[in-house]
């Protein structure tokens, strides 16, 4: 099955247009934005079981807007965004998260952040040592959790 025919071209548009909304382009840190055609064609082949959500997202954006994202101008399209993002559910949170994902497996935009164009493991990632003792008003806590009996 192939995601060309599941999203309209008109859904097509929309994800571009919502992606570039969320990470625009940027020429201080030399990485494109969500929109870019690597990364679009990224998103629609790897969107796999998220396929139903980001379709049910895209759907509830162009119901919102009334017409299609892209021939909204900016102050409309942003207050669509706002809306989209405060009512959209996990269908909202499905489709941000695919674009997040993609775009930061993207090869520009791990070069931008100084990440190796490499899988985390087996390697994994040396992080610096940080303040512990921050985490001790959580240790301090009570359970959060109910026991079975």
């Amino acid at each position: 099955m192939f995601v060309e025919t599941i999203l309209t071209s008109a859904q097509r548009d929309d994800l571009r247009v919502i992606s570039a909304m969320m990470i625009p382009a940027s020429a201080e840190y030399d990485v494109p934005g969500a929109d870019d055609p690597i990364i679009q064609a990224d998103i629609l082949a790897t969107l796999g079981r998220d396929t139903r959500s980001v379709v049910a997202a895209l759907d509830h954006l162009a119901q919102l807007a009334g017409k299609p994202l892209a021939a909204l101008d900016d102050a409309t399209r942003e207050a669509v965004a706002r809306e989209f993002r405060a009512a959209g559910g996990v269908a909202a949170a499905t489709l941000i998260r695919v674009v997040l994902q993609c775009y930061y497996r993207d090869d520009r935009v791990l070069r931008s952040l100084n990440l190796e164009l490499r899988p985390p493991f087996p390697l994994g990632y040396t992080l610096e040592q940080g303040d512990w003792s921050l985490l001790d008003p959580v240790k301090a806590r009570p359970p959060m959790w109910r026991k079975v009996p």
